[in-house]
């Protein structure tokens, strides 16, 4: 066996071989890569608005019974305090609108009729007077008088009431210039008939234009805009309160609902809150839809039995005086106005005469179809029998005048007994009574109609927070059952 001897020294380890440098090691082939850099901080999660947490809130709220009777509570008390805004704000704007026609519309529109009325018989009482030449009696005159002096103070009364800048005050301006003008004609008038001119006549015819083109049409155009006010407060006073009924229905159904809910989950048959709720609901939307029958019924019978009434009474009073005037112009004249009627030549102021005691016929006869009791009965047919005897008396006049006899022709329109002018003054006194009944009748039907909304937009809001009260006690207590 052969040994190996120990020398001492280390054992020889078998040789590694040599590694090349890893790659941007020091002496390495290859170029060290440029760090990569840092990706951007990513930005802070956006917060949820306000309004989608709540609705988290609420939904995770509603998952429980008292989450629930919260949502409940809270609907129903929002739903009662709608129901009397809406009421109290639509019957505020009902009775205002009712009041505007009682107090305002209304009595302007009669103004205006009476500005009509009072220029027309002013220009009838000048005529007379300019035919009673210088004998006018002082009966005439103060007539005259009382007429601009009425017509004036109207003016004045419809421009304190109406709207600034609206078209009725254009209208009340215009007329307040044209008057004086008027005036100054027809003592121009006077004074060369005094005097025995003939250019009086040409004056007072003058003056009657300046009526008839100008004033006349400016008031009918002020009763006529007038009217359409009335006609827009009775619109807004007369409709059915809609929204709020139909929101009075729908908080009744929700209010059984929740009662029927709470029924249903502990067998208690009545909840003190919600039944208060349940009858302040129930009492406004009764007190809404009965209040406003009532007031729209008071309002209708005001317009039917009233206005309707008080419109044709005025037209006939306002086509009674243009015929007066029209005839006295018809003898002023003595045939110097002519109209062409087909083939015929026709006195001008006599053809208007027939033409506006056909207008007073017809009216007359519609004053008669809307009178609805014998004090408004009664004085329209005795205007038509006055009216039917005027005609008479006018066609006698005519052939009287037509023949020559002038003076028998003036003393039968103007005279002292039997004249045409007699007829007249009855026809007109008779419509005065019978306006004066059906504004009282007017008065009494519009009146009942706003006061039967007095109250109810107050008492709606009251009778509201009320309800709403008694909707949150009620879910409250059901609500305590569970702490």
């Amino acid at each position: 066996m052969t040994h190996t001897p120990n020398t001492g020294a280390p054992p020889t380890l078998p040789a590694i071989p040599p590694q090349p440098p890893a790659p941007g090691a020091p002496g390495g082939s290859s170029t060290t890569p440029p760090p990569t850099p840092a990706s951007p901080p990513s930005p802070p999660a956006r917060r949820r608005t306000a309004f989608a947490e709540g609705v988290d809130r609420l939904r995770h709220a509603a998952t429980t019974e008292p989450g629930r009777l919260r949502v409940i509570g809270a609907a129903l008390a929002a739903l009662v305090v709608a129901f009397g805004a809406v009421t109290a704000w639509q019957m505020t704007d009902r009775a205002a609108a009712a009041d505007a026609v009682l107090t305002s519309s209304q009595p302007l529109t009669s103004d205006a009729a009476d500005i009509y009325r009072s220029l027309a018989d002013a220009n009838t009482a000048a005529s007379s007077g300019f035919l009673a030449g210088g004998q006018e009696s002082a009966a005439t005159r103060d007539r005259y008088e009382r007429d601009i002096a009425t017509a004036a103070a109207k003016l004045v009364n419809a421009a304190a009431n109406a709207a600034p800048g609206s078209p009725s005050t254009q209208t009340i301006t215009r007329l307040n210039r044209l008057l004086p003008e008027y005036k100054g004609l027809v003592e121009r008038a006077r004074t060369y008939n005094r005097q025995g001119y003939p250019v009086g006549g040409a004056y007072l015819r003058y003056a009657n234009e300046k009526m008839q083109q100008e004033m006349l049409p400016a008031a009918q155009d002020l009763y006529t805009k007038e009217n359409e006010r009335l006609r827009a407060d009775y619109a807004d006073a007369t409709p059915y309160p809609w929204p709020a009924i139909t929101l009075g229905l729908a908080t009744l159904a929700a209010l059984a609902w929740a009662q029927r809910r709470t029924y249903l989950r502990t067998n208690r048959v009545l909840n003190h809150g919600l039944v208060t709720a349940t009858a302040a609901t129930t009492v406004v939307l009764l007190w809404l839809t009965a209040g406003h029958a009532l007031a729209r019924s008071h309002l209708d019978d005001s317009y039917d039995h009233g206005v309707r009434s008080l419109a044709v009474l005025h037209d006939a009073r306002i086509a009674s005086l243009k015929a007066r005037g029209n005839e006295n112009l018809t003898l002023v004249a003595r045939g110097a106005e002519t109209k062409k009627v087909g083939d015929l030549t026709l006195d001008a102021y006599d053809h208007d005469f027939t033409r506006d005691i056909d207008t007073l016929a017809k009216g007359l006869a519609h004053a008669r179809r809307l009178a609805d009791d014998d004090a408004g009965m009664k004085p329209v047919t005795a205007a038509v029998g006055s009216m039917t005897e005027w005609k008479k008396r006018h066609a006698a006049a005519r052939e009287q005048d037509e023949n020559g006899n002038y003076q028998q022709a003036l003393d039968m329109v103007i005279g002292a007994k039997g004249a045409t002018g007699e007829c007249f003054d009855a026809v007109d006194k008779n419509l005065a009574t019978a306006l004066e009944h059906e504004e009282a009748e007017f008065a009494t039907a519009a009146g009942d109609g706003r006061d039967a909304l007095t109250g109810l937009p107050a008492g709606a809001a009251v009778l509201a927070v009320l309800g709403a009260a008694g909707a949150v006690l009620g879910i409250g207590r059901r609500l305590s059952e569970y702490r």
